[in-house]
């Protein structure tokens, strides 16, 4: 079940707004271009951000996400269709013939077991072509963002257009590593109603991550830093190799 934040219907309308600028789809958009895709899989896509901007560039873009509210705010920003949006999960996806399959955002360490991880890249396996790329973001363990979360209490209030005035906080509630679990929450000043959001994520090291490509069919090609947050995530870039 995808969290709260990104599936209730009234908390996936308001996540671009919080999610702030998203300079970091550049590296997918520069990855793209330098492994000369032409069909891309947007795994876990949400709101639809990156796969717009996709098609804005000429691609030919299939978008999966298990959150039906998410995929909805997404195909409000498509009103062309120009996007294949797909309700569900990378591990149950067609033969696409991708070129490039990506996960923005920290999506893979939302897979919180080896079972569920090893399913997904399986899958994304399967809707790549021979040769196809894979690219994805996960943070460092040993940069310990938790930390960060946990003191930071920060109240931000944002007045959003057709809403209202909404309050988000978060807090860690869990680090039991290799799993670390925060909620947000958020107050909808409008009617005082509260909603929250609970989610654990999995910290896997490079290692982890590389030998579980390895064993699924892909090869690591280059681990990268993210421009837009030097040290703190590892960018891999992997091909399918069979």
């Amino acid at each position: 079940m995808p969290d709260p934040i990104v599936a209730h219907p009234r908390l996936a309308p308001i996540y671009d707004a919080f999610d702030g600028a998203r300079d970091d789809l550049a590296t997918y958009l520069t990855i793209a271009d330098e492994v000369g895709a032409s069909r891309v899989l947007d795994i876990g896509c949400g709101t639809g951000s990156l796969a717009v901007l996709l098609t804005e560039r000429g691609y030919t873009v299939t978008g999966v996400d298990p959150a039906a509210a998410s995929l909805e705010v997404a195909r409000a920003k498509d009103p062309g269709g120009k996007v294949t949006w797909i309700h569900g999960d990378a591990g149950a996806l067609p033969a696409l013939d991708a070129d490039l399959a990506v996960m923005t955002a920290n999506v893979a360490q939302v897979f919180l077991t080896d079972d569920d991880w090893t399913r997904t890249l399986r899958g994304i396996h399967a809707a790549l072509r021979p040769s196809g790329h894979l690219a994805f973001e996960t943070r460092r363990p040993g940069r310990k963002a938790w930390q960060d979360w946990a003191t930071d209490p920060a109240h931000a209030v944002l007045d959003i257009p057709g809403i209202g005035p909404v309050e988000q906080w978060r807090e860690v509630t869990s680090v039991d590593l290799p799993l670390v679990s925060f909620r947000h929450s958020y107050r909808f000043h409008t009617d005082g109603t509260v909603l929250t959001s609970d989610s654990p994520l999995r910290f896997r090291d490079r290692d982890e991550v590389e030998s579980t490509l390895t064993a699924n069919g892909f090869r690591v090609l280059e681990v990268r830093d993210a421009p837009d947050r030097p040290g703190r995530e590892f960018v891999f870039l992997a091909e399918r190799t069979t």
